[in-house]
């Protein structure tokens, strides 16, 4: 089976930080991309803005220059771009999940909007029960772990901040997930644990080319986990959420909307009632 991703764009710079990655990830996964842009004004026109997926396989090198469209399906995968007129992006893009579920949204996050919007309670619920629970948030400014020039990957450390509450094992599981589409790279696994009390029980499959370390620090969690991306500086944080909601219980102003705002890294928010994503073949060996 392969992954379904959902890519909404407002064609900003940030946005095609966020596409490089959904497609990068399509691609090493056999996937599925929707990329989806909500306007007022919605035309024709607005094609043209859309970034371009054969160009930026082409200039990474999976694709020759000059390729035909049909060779991106060549590749195996399956990629769409939709546009739809509304003047509320946020609703619009709960709407095409209902008819086109995913199982990670790839966006850009902006600091000056916020994620508040996502937070309305039936946009939030709709978005929870079709979107796979997981969300991959780019934040505006962030390098992240796929280069827009090159397609190159660089997911070496990721760092798992784990508590009791909720369960990290969701988040834990989705890392291995991810870091299982780089092949025999090797990656480094952090379990940052913010308080006192004993460390929180997680599986840590071993795998030749995975190492595991487990950090426990005392203090304002946010800020210990800051300071570890300030320190360590990982490539992805990825950390479990709680809540009927899903991921969407993340923001406004919890953890993962300070993570984002303050830290400046790539962020996977997992819902601990989230499905797990689809295993790929050979992955987690």
């Amino acid at each position: 089976m392969s992954w379904r991703f959902l890519h909404p764009t407002d064609f900003s710079e940030a946005s095609e930080v966020a596409f490089a990655h959904a497609l990068k990830l399509t691609v090493l996964t056999g996937g599925e991309l929707r990329i989806l842009h909500v306007a007022p004004d919605a035309g024709g026109s607005g094609w043209k803005h859309f970034p371009g997926v054969r160009e930026a396989l082409e200039r990474w090198g999976v694709l020759p220059v000059g390729s035909p469209p049909s060779a991106v399906a060549g590749l195996g995968v399956d990629i769409e771009k939709v546009q739809t007129a509304g003047a509320d992006p946020v609703a619009h893009t709960a709407e095409f999940l209902r008819r086109h579920p995913a199982d990670v949204i790839v966006m850009a996050t902006h600091p000056r909007d916020g994620l508040a919007a996502w937070r309305q309670p039936s946009v939030a619920a709709a978005i929870s029960q079709h979107a796979g629970e997981i969300a991959l948030f780019v934040p505006e400014g962030a390098a992240g772990f796929v280069s827009p020039d090159t397609g190159a990957l660089d997911l070496r450390r990721i760092l798992i901040p784990v508590d009791h509450e909720p369960a990290p094992q969701p988040a834990v599981d989705a890392a291995m997930a991810l870091a299982g589409i780089v092949g025999d790279d090797p990656v480094t696994f952090r379990l940052l644990h913010a308080g006192a009390g004993p460390f929180p029980v997680v599986t840590t499959p071993e795998r030749g080319t995975w190492s595991w370390e487990r950090q426990t620090e005392l203090g304002d969690a946010v800020d210990r986990l800051t300071g570890a991306i300030g320190t360590w500086q990982p490539q992805l944080v990825v950390m479990t959420t709680a809540g009927r909601h899903g991921f969407m219980d993340a923001v406004p102003g919890s953890t993962t909307e300070r993570v984002l705002r303050e830290a400046r890294c790539p962020l996977l928010a997992v819902s601990v009632s989230a499905r797990a994503l689809p295993r790929l073949r050979g992955a987690g060996r």
